[in-house]
């Protein structure tokens, strides 16, 4: 375990944040384990290594792990049309509105795939990241969260024409129940978490009393927890509906850096963690997410200076990071300031939990930075 974290300490102080883990781990285990602050600023629960977590947009690779061990069983296809999948048999291309607000629509260029689901080139946008899927949910009456109707957009773009940040991973999860008729939780609990040794790792229906708390700033200083989950519904959200820890998380940061095999157990073959990490989308550039809304949201370009692609689930940056990681690491994050890499050109990852909206807070993104800049050390 690494001693020396006075800089996380100093970072963490400054970042101004209530709560937050850090963790860091290489091919062989957890080289460091902190929390620091408290879980829930109203009653003063002190944030713990083993805190539950919303781990939010963070579902989305272990999500598109599950997707990749049923291509590789033959029950799903990475280029086939997803014509069986219920809701997505005949995606629609968003052309504009009428004068009423509705929107219109044309068929699409080419059939949807899981590969479009995985690089988030399907043409799924969120509202939070485009005005265009927002106005379509107005116009049929704003969907309660957590409902299938969520997912009834149409696409942004042609199939393959654009990187496009949205509802693809939740669609993803809904493939994955199509092609096991069963829940997502009780397909990835026994195929992922289990294996993995992620016990902590779950859809739940609500958010456990022992959870870490969604916070905000307050004007006057200090932090309001808020009553904001994610998770529950109508479906398992694929996209972002999981709790788990980051002690979790830096299990299946592991089993990636080893290519497929954790402990002893295999859930992906080498050349599916391979695929995974493969850059998928050049010439478009992935990653960058500009937000409609502030208060969820902040603008966030985590490589400005670098032309970043998308794998099968993961950012990929090409170039080296300023904080440490190596070219072709992988990475990305989760809507209330938690973030993780993984760099397997040097085997090590790390994972960074907050609860603390909204994203892309400059305090959050700080800390996580000193936590990388540590680890290379």
């Amino acid at each position: 375990m690494m001693a020396n974290d006075h800089s996380l300490e100093t970072a963490f102080a400054e970042a101004n944040l209530p709560g937050a883990i850090a963790l860091l781990v290489d091919a062989e285990g957890e080289t460091y384990a902190r929390a620091f602050g408290t879980a829930d600023a109203g009653s003063g629960r002190a944030m713990e290594v083993d805190t539950l977590c919303q781990i939010a947009s963070m579902t989305k690779a272990l999500v598109s792990a599950a997707a990749l061990q049923l291509v590789e069983a033959g029950h799903l296809s990475l280029d086939a049309p997803l014509g069986a999948l219920p809701g997505l048999t005949e995606p629609r291309v968003l052309t504009g509105f009428d004068a009423e607000g509705r929107p219109q629509t044309r068929a699409p260029a080419r059939p949807l795939t899981l590969r479009h689901l995985l690089t988030h080139t399907a043409g799924l946008g969120y509202a939070f990241t485009r005005e265009e899927v927002l106005r379509c949910y107005q116009a049929a009456g704003m969907p309660k969260p957590g409902t299938l109707a969520t997912l009834d957009v149409p696409l942004l773009c042609d199939p393959g024409e654009d990187w496009d940040y949205g509802l693809s991973t939740d669609w993803l999860g809904r493939a994955i129940e199509a092609a096991t008729d069963t829940r997502l939780q009780d397909y990835m609990a026994e195929h992922l978490f289990a294996p993995l040794g992620m016990n902590q790792t779950a859809f739940r229906p609500a958010l456990p009393e022992d959870a870490a708390r969604v916070h905000a700033r307050l004007p006057e200083g200090g932090f309001a927890a808020l009553p904001t989950y994610i998770g529950g519904g109508e479906f398992d959200g694929g996209g972002g509906g999981l709790t788990g820890t980051a002690r979790d998380y830096g299990r299946f940061v592991r089993m990636v850096l080893r290519g497929g095999e954790l402990d002893g157990t295999r859930v992906l073959s080498a050349a599916s963690v391979a695929e995974m990490a493969r850059e998928q989308v050049a010439p478009l550039r992935a990653g960058v997410l500009t937000s409609t809304m502030p208060d969820l949201a902040r603008d966030y370009d985590p490589f400005p200076d670098q032309h970043t692609g998308w794998g099968l689930g993961f950012l990929i940056n090409p170039e080296a990071g300023p904080d440490g990681r190596s070219a072709g690491s992988l990475a990305w994050a989760g809507i209330f300031n938690s973030y993780y890499w993984i760099d397997p050109a040097s085997g090590l990852g790390g994972v960074f939990m907050a609860q603390l909206s909204p994203f892309a807070d400059p305090g959050a993104l700080a800390m996580f930075g000193a936590l990388e800049r540590m680890a290379y050390s």
